[in-house]
């Protein structure tokens, strides 16, 4: 299987589509991952590869009213579900990666300055960036730590809009479980305003 996905590691930015509705008003949080696995980017689906606590924790927290399968694709109805609760997805860079750390300095940057001007255009209650190691180079920031980020301290970021940054799930990540990646996602959940 590895020969397989070994032909989705291409120079190409747009490996996987962004979870995104129509009224980009209507989003609620949007969940940032660092960018496309190789298993991601042959199915088209985030957090796809089997073993990503993504989803089991997402579901756990309540996102989802059952643990998404996304190792296939994301199915219409489970992508209809997250936009219904105003979830939106995307990456900070877009090229498909065995690992995270293929990935330059530079294209983090770059994505999350990608980031910040989307942010200004979509405006969400709340951003959550699942990666620390990726968003402290994304965004300079080499000393944050997980939680929620105090105001200001990305340069150019609307002021209104929480910035959040939680685990990244891969199953190289040993020190979260489906249960403390639960209790993350439910700590930004329960941050947003009323609906």
């Amino acid at each position: 299987m590895t020969a397989e996905l070994a032909q989705f590691q291409t120079p190409d930015e747009h490996a996987m589509d962004d979870i995104l509705p129509v009224d980009l008003a209507t989003v609620r949080l949007l969940i940032v991952g660092v960018n496309p696995g190789l298993w991601t980017a042959a199915v088209n689906a985030p957090f796809a590869r089997p073993g990503n606590r993504f989803w089991p924790s997402l579901h756990r927290a309540g996102f989802t009213d059952h643990t998404v399968d996304a190792s296939r694709g994301l199915s219409a109805p489970d992508e209809q579900q997250l936009l219904r609760r105003g979830i939106a997805l995307t990456n900070l860079v877009g090229r498909a990666t065995a690992r995270a750390d293929e990935l330059t300095p530079s294209e983090l940057r770059d994505g999350g300055q990608r980031i910040i001007e989307r942010v200004k255009e979509m405006r969400p209650d709340a951003v959550a960036v699942a990666g620390i190691t990726a968003f402290r180079t994304a965004f300079g920031l080499p000393k944050s730590k997980l939680g929620r980020q105090e105001a200001g301290t990305v340069v150019g970021w609307t002021e209104d809009v929480d910035l959040w940054v939680v685990p990244q799930p891969s199953g190289l990540n040993a020190h979260e479980t489906i249960d403390t990646l639960a209790a993350k996602w439910r700590e930004v959940w329960d941050s947003l305003p009323p609906e």
